[in-house]
């Protein structure tokens, strides 16, 4: 398809330079009325074997070497092999290549005004190519989004999600951007923020880490485990274990070491401790005094249980009635609590 506008503008050029015979006079002529069939022939034959020698060329050199130089072989194959196809048609219908050339000239330079993007791409996309920071089936992160690549391609790169999301990155936004390879090396380093209660002892809790570390299949002896004591947190004593992995084998070193480093703590006693707050109201002073006061409009209503409020007295056991003793009022301190109304607001 790429090669219909070249088809044309040659076939225009060239019909332009004899102005006595039509366009299709000069393609069916009558001394050799097959010059389209066999231009046809070279497209519809060639372009196909070109994509077939393309991919084999790719395949065969990706095995050998690497998925990235097998997808930069096949490119070198593919596109010189279907200029040459083109060059060839035209040739079968006997175009002088001069005017071709002119007309892709005027073509390429109204293709690149209208396609700066493109052409900023496809040159990111050679440099990309030639650093080499990343290749094929690498997982890299770009800022949010991390994926296994697919193919690095003129334009972009394709990757594919672990969640199995097909994603296209332009190849000016790697360029310009932090890439980050997290395949590119064998083995990886997993870090794990443990927490554990003040009271309990630091170089114990080590020994027991490092205990846990070493009894984990998955976790590598060179670089050996480590344990370091990270700060003073707001809950807990927290402590940095780092272990090694190979690539393959991080994800389950992470949820393994998890699990076990529980199970261990539950074992020997070490509290893993939540996050909560202590208040105190300092050495000078002694703790705030609560009461709970009624509210003055529902004091009146009637309390079940008698937890909340005073019983009504029983009938005829307060008084003026004679055989009763008038209550005595509540001590003047605790008057003079419920009348001072700031004291009584900072006991709610």
């Amino acid at each position: 398809m790429s090669a219909v506008p070249f088809l044309l503008a040659a076939l225009l050029a060239q019909a332009a330079q004899a102005p006595e015979l039509g366009l299709w006079e000069r393609i069916f002529r009558p001394e050799n009325p097959f010059l389209l069939v066999r231009a046809g022939a070279w497209l519809f034959i060639g372009i196909p074997m070109i994509l077939a020698v393309s991919r084999w060329v790719q395949a065969v050199v990706g095995k050998r070497y690497s998925l990235q130089q097998g997808l930069v072989a096949g490119k070198l194959v593919l596109y010189p092999g279907l200029l040459l196809i083109l060059v060839t048609a035209l040739q079968e219908l006997q175009f002088s290549l001069t005017p071709l050339l002119g007309a892709a000239g005027i073509v390429g330079i109204a293709v690149g005004f209208a396609s700066q993007t493109s052409v900023s791409n496809v040159i990111s996309g050679f440099f990309l190519i030639a650093e080499k920071s990343f290749e094929v089936d690498d997982v890299i992160q770009v800022g949010s989004t991390t994926g296994r690549i697919l193919s690095i391609d003129t334009l972009s790169v394709k990757l594919r999600t672990f969640d199995n999301r097909y994603i296209r990155i332009p190849n000016e936004t790697l360029v310009k951007s932090e890439v980050v390879n997290i395949t590119r090396f064998p083995i990886r380093r997993l870090d794990l923020n443990v927490g554990v209660a003040y009271k309990e002892d630091i170089p114990r809790v080590r020994t027991l880490l490092l205990e846990v570390a070493r009894d984990n299949p998955r976790s590598l002896m060179e670089p050996e485990p480590v344990v370091f004591f990270d700060a003073y947190g707001d809950s807990s004593l927290d402590l940095r274990l780092t272990v090694w992995a190979t690539r393959e084998n991080f994800f389950a070193l992470k949820t393994s070491m998890l699990e076990r480093i529980k199970a261990r703590f539950d074992a020997e006693g070490i509290e893993i401790p939540f996050p909560h707050l202590s208040l105190y109201s300092g050495e000078a002073t002694g703790p705030f005094p609560l009461r709970l006061v009624p509210d003055p409009e529902t004091a009146d209503d009637p309390v079940e249980g008698g937890a909340e409020g005073p019983e009504a007295p029983a009938e005829g056991a307060a008084g003026e009635g004679p055989g009763t003793e008038a209550a005595e009022p509540p001590p003047a301190q605790e008057d003079a609590w419920q009348e001072d109304p700031r004291r009584e607001k900072e006991s709610k």
